[in-house]
């Protein structure tokens, strides 16, 4: 019987990764059953009064996942970087980019580092208020308002971004890198570019 459940028992290097994808999941889709209990007061807070976990309304979508090595003394390490974008959907969004050893790992440290690069998004008629030209590195990034019906004119990356800030109409144009980081990280400098509108009342 103790040869048979040495057979069939996993590595504990298997059970710590298969417990830290159940905690990602919990804190990444709000799978906690304690979820409604945990909101608000000193149970909400959690562990050193912060709670890590985006909230109901956020959305989050994967830009890009890849495979990435270090070259060590003793040989080459492979970690997974991943680049995730977070909005609400209602002029909120943000892009974080993370690392880990596993693709659940660095999706959690991404959608972390969303969470404190958070832009507000001024909208007109749920368009952008002014045209905005935004180069950052070798990526250009063109964003104009479009009327109502128009709809998300834009490709790869910028339309995700877009779509999550909950622009509904707007006309983009992505030119130089097409590299899936830099023109995100360019199209959120755009959208910071972007002025608030006032309207005057008479």
């Amino acid at each position: 019987m103790s040869e048979d459940k040495k057979t069939t028992a996993a590595p504990a290097g298997t059970k710590a990764a298969a417990g830290a994808a159940a905690t990602v999941a919990k804190d990444i889709y709000g799978g906690d059953k304690r979820g409604g209990q945990r909101q608000g007061g000193a149970r909400g807070r959690g562990r050193g009064g912060r709670d890590d976990r985006p909230k109901e309304d956020m959305e989050q979508r994967i830009l890009e996942v890849a495979r990435v090595t270090r070259v060590m003394a003793g040989g080459k390490r492979m970690n997974f970087r991943a680049c995730v974008a977070l909005g609400d959907k209602k002029g909120n969004v943000g892009v974080g980019l993370g690392k880990g050893a596993d693709v659940t790992m660095a999706v959690n440290k991404a959608v972390n580092r969303a969470k404190k690069t958070m832009v507000k998004v001024p909208m007109i008629k749920d368009t952008i208020p002014h045209a905005v030209w935004q180069k950052m590195g070798a990526a250009h990034i063109m964003l104009k308002p479009a009327s109502q019906g128009r709809g998300v004119i834009a490709g790869g990356v910028t339309r995700i971004i877009l779509e999550l800030a909950g622009v509904k109409n707007v006309t983009s144009k992505a030119l130089g890198s097409k590299n899936k980081i830099n023109n995100a990280r360019c199209t959120l400098e755009a959208l910071k570019a972007l002025r608030r509108v006032e309207t005057k009342q008479e």
